[in-house]
């Protein structure tokens, strides 16, 4: 039964606070960048609220009228849209990426001084498991009051200031980091809050799981095929939703591998490089992990295409460090 001691207790760090402690150890911060997070929260409150909705009958007072949730179906489009309108209201982003359109999008404030990536709704929308949201900001580069161009988006890792993402779910989380480390927020729907959960995440070092599409295993090239093998013979646990962001999420948590091969159907990889891989591996590194296309740190890479992919391996330190290990083996040993 609760007494008056702990009535008392602080209901917790909500994402609006701790946005602005943030912005207040920047004495020239201008409010921009943090209004534009905010913008990012609210549009995955609405997303979170149409996931939970989808698929549930839709009543109405009145026969045959629009529906009043998004269909599975439809929630891909329904994510971006409410992500779009979210960030195109404000004035602080010139232009988005977005997976779903696969084109780079307008939003009209030429005046704006960011450029968000997204991938809106990622994961199996017909069985709702494991959904999620994947984004980015890039500090614009192509003159301010003049439309963006692709050269805002084509920065690389290293330039990104802020990447993260939001996992749908019975427990909805937004993780994210502008650089300084990563922090995850749990949504309480009661309160309609995102509230601080783990405010320094460390991926452990080493793990035992790895998270791959063992269906197209016979496609993955041969040093793939013998790590694969080895993790078996260690007893290694194989964990895969399926969903990008879900098993991410928890390779992040609880330490493990993530492997994106190429395969003999797409030979550069499927994953495309500046929607999915530099997010991530913006997201891996400063929570402590490693992330490699298999022969060069992810945020080396500069790409030269919105729509370039690459193979990705994510995750433990010493598990990444291994795997490439084994992939740039047989390259050595030919030149050798």
């Amino acid at each position: 039964m609760l007494n008056d001691d702990d009535l008392d207790l602080p209901v917790g760090l909500t994402l609006e606070r701790y946005i602005m402690q943030k912005q207040g150890e920047f004495p020239a911060a201008t409010g921009e960048f943090s209004q534009l997070l905010r913008d990012l929260a609210l549009a995955a409150k609405l997303v979170n609220h149409e996931v939970n909705q989808a698929g549930l009958p839709q009543w109405s007072m009145i026969a045959r009228a629009a529906p009043l949730h998004a269909t599975p179906e439809a929630l891909p489009e329904t994510a971006h849209l409410r992500f779009a309108r979210a960030l195109s209201r404000g004035s602080e982003v010139c232009a988005v990426l977005s997976e779903q359109l696969g084109s780079l999008q307008s939003t009209g404030n030429h005046l704006g001084t960011y450029a968000v990536t997204l991938d809106a709704l990622d994961g199996d929308t017909g069985a709702s498991i494991g959904l999620g949201t994947l984004f980015s900001i890039y500090r614009r580069v192509s003159g301010l009051g003049t439309p963006a161009t692709p050269a805002d988006f084509l920065q690389g890792g290293h330039k990104l200031v802020a990447a993260g993402y939001v996992l749908y779910g019975a427990s909805t989380v937004l993780v994210y980091t502008t650089g300084q480390g990563v922090a995850a927020f749990t949504f309480q729907p009661l309160l309609g809050e995102f509230y601080l959960s783990q405010p320094q995440i460390t991926i452990p070092a080493e793990g035992h799981n790895y998270s791959c599409n063992e269906g197209l295993a016979l496609q993955y090239p041969e040093p793939i095929q013998a790590y694969l093998t080895e993790c078996k013979q260690r007893s290694f646990g194989s964990r895969y939703v399926g969903s990008l962001v879900a098993d991410f999420h928890r390779t992040l948590l609880t330490g493990g591998v993530y492997l994106s091969p190429p395969t003999e159907a797409a030979p550069d990889g499927t994953l495309g490089v500046v929607t999915h891989c530099l997010p991530l591996a913006y997201l891996v590194v400063q929570a402590d992990g490693l992330a490699s296309t298999g022969s060069e740190s992810l945020l080396d890479v500069i790409p030269t295409a919105l729509a370039q992919r690459s193979p990705l391996y994510i995750g433990s330190r010493n598990m990444v460090q291994e795997l490439t290990s084994k992939i740039l083996q047989p390259s050595t040993a030919t030149k050798a």
